[in-house]
């Protein structure tokens, strides 16, 4: 039985599309294996979101063949598709596979090994109309399951690569959706993650009227699945009836990742964001209405062409006021074939760098102050893994709680279970970051 194994950079679409990959390679009598083990096929399953995940891309290619020298090394996904000539100077790549030949990833890979001869499969995915449906995927190693449900973007914010690594939108259809959580439910799944490139756009590109909330309608009906949760969403998607409609669905989870990018009014514009700070204290404003307990997380860029102190000290005082629970921030990364990889005041790396500093405190002290709220609360807790000594799990709000394993506990498993549990304190269980700790 020959081994696979998987890396996979960036996002939960990639993570997806390596679940459906690895289920493929099973299909064909393949054992899938850790990717730092031994293997005789090594797919890494690349990003190009910012110049650090094309670095991590390539420094992955190289470092799995440290592992065995025969293998066959498979370079796929976002950094495959907007810089095959790049990769193809790396002699370590044996296949280059852009995001539309996933799907026949087993077959390129068998055809390389008959021909030995180096390989490049870039379809332009510029031109794809339809979904590219992989079947009903069920295979996950965790918890929980991801569930693809779109592709694509037509935003095009100045700072961004992805729409010519991912294409237009192009949405899955509902029934496809529906039979693979249903498939999911049956493995004992609890937990779906909806995600896409850009999942507010699901639908546009249907002849029916049919939105992401008519889906999510149809998912919240399926037995067996417990939770909802939403991927990254676009802001303006939050709107009166879709929160109406949304507080009515018991199986959402009340945690919103809003992608907000800069809380400068000037720097979103240049950003091609397309929404105002105002709109987004709005959006704010009606999901916590609505969700007492709503967890919010954002996304921002610091150092975007041109940021001034003034502008940069607007965007700190509107996420001081916003107060999310966790900020994943961003230098700016110049993305060739952007708009704002040629706009003049580029910033300095270490202007950038003392920006990210800052917010990044912000963040951990919003982190803290949120998870010291609920010492003392019960709350629903799904156990995901027992490691070093203690439990790890998500709440429905999503954060992370640990649990410790007792002695007299031992043999009771609660991986995969629902529990409700005390919340004892607030502590630090792994560098730089504040958990809160449960009691059973």
């Amino acid at each position: 039985m020959k081994k696979v194994a998987f890396i996979t950079l960036g996002c939960k679409v990639n993570q997806y599309e390596t679940n459906a990959m690895s289920q493929k390679f099973i299909e064909k009598g393949y054992e899938v294996v850790e990717h730092t083990k031994f293997a005789d096929i090594y797919v890494i399953n690349t990003c190009t979101v910012t110049n650090m995940s094309d670095r991590k891309s390539r420094q992955m290619l190289r470092k799995v063949k440290e592992l065995n020298k025969d293998g066959v090394i498979v370079a796929c996904g976002c950094y495959a598709q907007v810089a095959k000539s790049e990769l193809e100077k790396i002699e370590e790549v044996d296949l280059i596979l852009g995001n539309n030949e996933k799907k026949e990833i087993v077959e390129f890979v068998e055809e390389f090994e008959k021909s030995k001869q180096k390989e490049l499969e870039v379809e332009d995915v510029m031109h794809q109309k339809e979904f590219v449906e992989f079947g009903d995927v069920i295979y996950t190693e965790k918890t929980r399951a991801v569930i693809k449900v779109q592709d694509g973007c037509d935003r095009f914010c100045s700072y961004c690569i992805i729409p010519y690594a991912r294409g237009r939108v192009r949405s899955r259809k509902p029934d496809a959706i529906i039979s693979e959580i249903k498939k999911i439910a049956e493995e004992g799944i609890k937990e779906v993650v909806i995600t896409g490139i850009h999942i507010a756009s699901y639908g546009k590109d249907f002849k029916e009227d049919y939105k992401l909330i008519d889906l999510l309608e149809e998912i919240n009906k399926i037995e067996g699945i417990e939770r909802i949760r939403l991927g990254s969403l676009e802001p303006l998607l939050i709107t009166e009836e879709f929160v109406n409609r949304l507080v009515e669905l018991e199986k959402i989870c009340h945690h919103f990742h809003l992608s907000l990018q800069s809380g400068c009014d000037e720097t979103l514009k240049r950003m091609n964001r397309r929404y105002t700070t105002e709109e987004f204290r709005n959006i704010v404003n009606l999901l916590r209405k609505n969700y007492k307990d709503v967890n919010l997380t954002t996304d921002i860029i610091v150092g975007f062409p041109q940021e001034t102190e003034e502008e940069f000290n607007k965007t700190y005082q509107f996420l001081k006021e916003i107060k999310f629970y966790k900020m994943h921030v961003f230098k700016y990364s110049q993305r060739k074939g952007t708009k704002a990889a040629v706009m003049k005041g580029q910033i300095d790396g270490n202007k950038k760098e003392e920006r990210s500093q800052k917010l990044i405190e912000l963040c951990n002290k919003n982190e803290k102050e949120y998870n010291e709220m609920y010492v003392g609360k019960e709350v629903e807790v799904l156990w995901e893994e027992e490691k070093e000594g203690f439990y790890r799990g998500h709440t429905k709000n999503y954060i992370l709680a640990f649990c410790e394993v007792k002695d007299n506990k031992k043999d009771e498993k609660v991986e995969d279970k629902i529990i409700e549990n005390t919340i004892t304190r607030a502590k630090c269980i792994e560098a730089k970051q504040d958990h809160i700790l449960a009691e059973m």
